[in-house]
């Protein structure tokens, strides 16, 4: 076998990477990737990428002459700050950083600004669990080699499969829980159909909600990304962007990346319009996969009372029942996505520090962390808004 880092994902190639997956999760695609690198979202190619540089690592069947088939590949990243990644290091590399020691650049097994979870370590089909968890260590030492040849401080796995932190776990990493809100449809034959299974009075809030909409003459309409062009995607990116700059800080995504994967992956792609007074007010920006649904982001020109939960959830939940869609994934934070159908669910990272020392204390702050957050998870879950989970 021979390992390589490409610092780009086109040197990979879209026939040999997207071979690697089952295109269930539109954010492992390689337009999704390649367009955040075309468009400068991330890499150097227009810019400095955010802080984001690709270093993707790839196994190859094969020796120095002969490359070969490519076995498996990780997207991954050397970091110069920690934008965009959503599993929080602040108190990290602070204190890494008062200790006398540089915390970036650091390498992260990621998809860019996405809070979603999926597979981080790609393998062809044809290997069984036995020998996907040894390619993971593979990947993995080479990842800590490639982190202490090149002064980086550590590497880290971030929104991947509980299986796949397993394997990285019995290789030295640090397991960390974090914590999201997930929607799962439990068979749904319609939204009321839904509505049935939650308490009357969260019941009879959300059918409030869905009202207030309604009499606020808003129109509201979810439409396939492969059919908007190229003057929609410019207004979906004003919204993205404008959410940014008043609440979160940076808008890192361009509108010719969204006008990109509108043109490369439009299908994968879903959109929802909120119309007043026949101009529009609003947007929700989707991604689907094969059996998820994952929501990005929202934003808005005026407010409206209750809008943003019906253009971000009951759109949402609603498309997910019509398409049989078993899973919607709202994305980070919100406990008010609690009320609204939505359950606590455990995420998934893995760490690698150089420093030995200091990787000692890091896998105790995850401990603590994550004992914490099992209690939060169990307080949570009596407040949970479905009758056969609690009672009326």
């Amino acid at each position: 076998m021979r390992l390589e880092v490409h610092d780009s994902i086109e040197a990979i190639g879209a026939t040999a990477w997207d071979a690697l997956h089952d295109g269930a999760n539109p954010t492992l695609r390689f337009d999704f990737l390649d367009a955040l690198e075309q468009t400068g979202c991330v890499g150097s190619r227009h810019g400095d990428g955010h802080g984001w540089h690709p270093r993707h690592f790839a196994l190859y069947a094969g020796d120095e002459r002969d490359r070969g088939e490519l076995i498996a590949a990780c997207p991954a990243y050397l970091k110069s700050n920690n934008y965009g990644e959503f599993v929080f290091d602040w108190a990290w590399s602070e204190a890494y950083e008062r200790s006398g020691r540089r915390y970036y650049p650091k390498l992260v097994v990621a998809v860019p600004y996405t809070p979603a979870g999926g597979q981080r370590l790609l393998i062809r089909p044809g290997f069984d669990a036995a020998e996907c968890a040894e390619i993971a260590r593979l990947l993995s030492a080479a990842m800590r080699q490639f982190c202490a040849d090149n002064d980086i401080s550590g590497a880290h796995w971030l929104f991947a499969p509980e299986e796949q932190i397993g394997w990285l776990e019995g290789d030295g990493l640090v397991r960390r829980r974090g914590m999201q809100f997930h929607w799962h449809n439990r068979g749904y034959e319609n939204f009321d159909d839904f509505l049935a299974a939650l308490s009357s009075r969260k019941r009879k809030a959300i059918r409030r909600e869905r009202q207030r909409v309604v009499e606020q003459d808003l129109r509201v309409t979810m439409l396939p990304g492969s059919e908007l062009g190229e003057a929609d995607w410019h207004q979906v990116h004003r919204y993205y962007a404008d959410i940014y700059d008043r609440k979160w800080g940076l808008p890192t995504l361009s509108a010719a990346f969204f006008c990109e994967i509108g043109a490369r992956m439009g299908e994968a792609l879903q959109v929802v319009f909120a119309e007043h007074a026949g101009r529009r007010v609003a947007c929700a920006f989707f991604l689907r996969g094969a059996n998820t649904l994952y929501g990005r982001f929202w934003g808005c020109d005026e407010r409206f009372h209750s809008l943003h939960f019906e253009a971000c959830y009951y759109r949402g939940i609603d498309y997910c029942i019509r398409q049989r869609l078993a899973l919607f994934e709202p994305g980070a934070g919100g406990e008010h996505k609690l009320s609204r159908g939505f359950l606590p669910a455990a995420t998934w990272s893995a760490h690698w520090l150089v420093d030995g020392g200091f990787q000692g204390a890091i896998e105790r702050y995850c401990a603590e962390e994550a004992e914490h957050l099992q209690a939060q998870q169990a307080l949570w879950m009596q407040q949970s808004p479905y009758r056969d989970q609690r009672q009326d």
